[in-house]
């Protein structure tokens, strides 16, 4: 299965962190968020690896590279100096993401998530790993009941880490739109299935959430 980091956003909530630096390059703890994911990535079994990126992105790719330094093929989806937000980013790399299914990760996602056990096969349009709602996410996004995900409460928030199927994105929308309304769209059709993962997970979307992790704090 081939695997897709989402790193193109501008990261405007980390203020003068991300003027000169994309936010996945970020450290936590001396290692850049993003190299962290490839390394997880590269430990799970996967080998191939897309990466989308816009605001500096060519920071990421000098960074990273080939992939050859982790063991795997890294190859990049550039979206210009603007991104095309979650969804029109993965439909701009679909020509990349040729394993049906393939997994989606968000570039800002520090979580020891253990990636080889995601379903290789989906019976709906995707699978999506949901967490405890964090306190800057308190109503959450999506029910989980019996391993269907619904679109409805008591919600539980996503983790930014899903399985999709090439399907769920079929439906033209434009070349820039958000990824969340399709699977809202999934869910309501009984489409979607998930798990609710209980382990560390935190998006490090703020200065002070990047903060209290390289003090050792997670929220």
């Amino acid at each position: 299965m081939i695997a897709m980091i989402l790193a193109a956003g501008r990261g405007t909530r980390m203020g003068p962190l991300t003027d000169t630096l994309p936010k996945p390059l970020l450290d936590v703890r001396g290692t850049p968020l993003i190299e962290r994911l490839v390394g997880q990535l590269a430990d799970a079994g996967f080998s191939d690896v897309v990466i989308n990126i816009a605001h500096l992105g060519d920071l990421i790719r000098r960074h990273l590279g080939d992939g050859g330094r982790f063991g795997i093929r890294i190859r990049y989806s550039d979206e210009g100096p603007v991104g095309l937000e979650t969804g029109g980013g993965i439909l701009r790399a679909l020509p990349y993401l040729t394993s049906d299914p393939f997994l989606v990760v968000n570039g800002d996602v520090y979580s020891d998530y253990p990636f080889a056990r995601l379903p290789r096969r989906l019976a709906g349009l995707a699978h999506l790993v949901l967490v405890d709602n964090p306190p800057h996410h308190p109503h959450g996004d999506f029910a989980l009941e019996h391993g269907m995900v619904r679109d409805r409460p008591p919600r539980l928030t996503f983790a930014g880490i899903g399985v999709y199927r090439a399907a769920l994105f079929g439906a033209p929308r434009g070349e820039r739109f958000p990824l969340a309304p399709l699977l809202r769209d999934a869910a309501r059709l009984g489409r979607v299935t998930g798990e609710h993962y209980r382990g560390l997970w935190t998006d490090v979307g703020t200065p002070e959430r990047l903060r209290q992790l390289n003090q050792g704090i997670s929220s």
